[in-house]
């Protein structure tokens, strides 16, 4: 017999029991299935945190109390403090308040809650478009000027339409000239880091609300972005003298909000593959069954095969082609499903929230899980196959 011969008489075989084949074949589909999407999601979500990511700066980070400390109070740091900081640290170059307030705002006849934080220049700026007008520039900072950027979710909340500039927003007491507006972020996951509601110059803000008070947490620009981590833990340890080892504090920056993201995206996708790789344990499981009872139920046929001069390699080629049949059917329908639920949620649900495409590897997901199908094949496939050659021809006729 050919291959095709043997093929077709597997494909023959699996037709007429079609309810059973397609219960054994299930538990494949879904982990195929699950094997994929968690590839076209991994890449994906990968997409998406570099597009949150753009939106940050490698030359910026947050320094900000340790979560255990209890006195913030205690781990303020007065402004004066700030500004030497700058001097004091290697490679720092500037540094201003982080964080804000929550203020109303209000803009013609319409009043809205919004976030107000201090902004700088250029140097401290995100990659996030501007929609009209400009961001805070150097002189704006050098004359604390009354000047406002707003963020495009402050824009759309207070009602604002066309082009602002020129207009006068009040925040809590006092007023601003807008000077421009930002447009949509790369993503809406980490709106307070990436756009801030409206943004003001840093000493504004100082002059206006902390009134030389002292702040909890600040934003450090680099004159080296490469040397993030040594300046990072000089900085630390600078505060840590400066508070004489009383309080601790914690930075944050790119690669920080990268780790942490990636790692909750770790745990997810070892959720889904622990759930692939159980589905492809019970589908292995079932292929083995299934063979090992169509074994059974032929016996006589194996018996009279043999007689008529069917060698044992003959025998198993045929029963290992089935198992190969039965589950390259539900490897098959799982490609089918894998590929259109994780193309359906990568686009509606990640590249809508990222506003990121990212290049997705259906190569690569196609061919592992084709590989995981195929092991689970040889794996609970073989034993059914070579349990049916090694029958013996006249215990097999005499079979009822």
């Amino acid at each position: 017999m050919s291959i095709w011969q043997y093929f077709t008489e597997a494909f023959a075989v699996l037709a007429a029991n079609r309810v059973r084949s397609i219960l054994t074949a299930l538990g494949l589909i879904i982990g195929v299935t699950a094997v994929i999407a968690i590839q076209v999601l991994g890449a994906g979500m990968a997409g998406a945190v570099e597009g949150i990511l753009g939106g940050i700066s490698d030359a910026t980070f947050v320094v900000f109390p340790n979560a255990q400390q209890s006195d913030f109070t205690r781990a303020a740091i007065r402004l004066s403090d700030l500004q030497r900081a700058k001097y004091e640290v290697p490679n720092l170059v500037d540094a201003i308040p982080a964080g804000g307030q929550s203020l109303r705002a209000s803009y013609g006849h319409l009043t809205r809650r919004v976030s107000l934080g201090a902004g700088a220049d250029e140097r401290f700026a995100t990659a996030t478009p501007i929609r009209f007008g400009r961001k805070i520039s150097a002189d704006d900072i050098a004359t604390a000027r009354n000047v406002c950027v707003l963020s495009n979710e402050a824009y759309t909340a207070l009602g604002i339409t066309g082009d602002p500039v020129g207009a006068t927003l009040r925040v809590g007491e006092h007023r601003y000239a807008i000077v421009g507006v930002l447009g949509k972020a790369a993503s809406g996951i980490v709106p307070v880091v990436i756009n801030q509601g409206v943004t003001i110059p840093y000493p504004t803000y100082e002059r206006q609300y902390a009134r030389g008070r002292a702040i909890v947490a600040a934003r450090f620009l680099l004159a080296d972005p490469t040397q993030v981590d040594r300046t990072e833990s000089d900085t630390l340890r600078w505060l840590k003298q400066l508070k004489k080892g009383r309080v601790t504090y914690q930075t944050f920056d790119r690669k920080t909000f990268s780790n942490a993201v990636n790692g909750l995206f770790a745990g997810i996708t070892l959720v889904v593959a622990l759930i692939g790789a159980v589905s492809l344990l019970v589908a292995g499981i079932g292929i083995l069954n299934i063979m090992l009872v169509s074994v059974a139920e032929r016996t006589r046929e194996i018996g009279l095969r043999k007689a008529i001069g069917a060698t044992r390699f003959q025998v198993l080629l045929q029963f290992f082609i089935e198992a190969l049949a039965l589950s390259g059917f539900g490897c098959l329908i799982g490609l089918i499903f894998g590929v259109a639920i994780g193309g359906v949620v990568n686009n509606v649900a990640i590249v809508h929230l990222s506003g990121v495409v990212a290049p997705i590897p259906w190569l690569r997901s196609i061919a592992i899980a084709t590989g995981f199908a195929t092991l689970v094949t040889v794996a609970f496939g073989t034993y059914p196959a070579w349990r049916a050659a090694t029958l013996d021809p006249i215990e097999a006729l005499r079979y009822e």
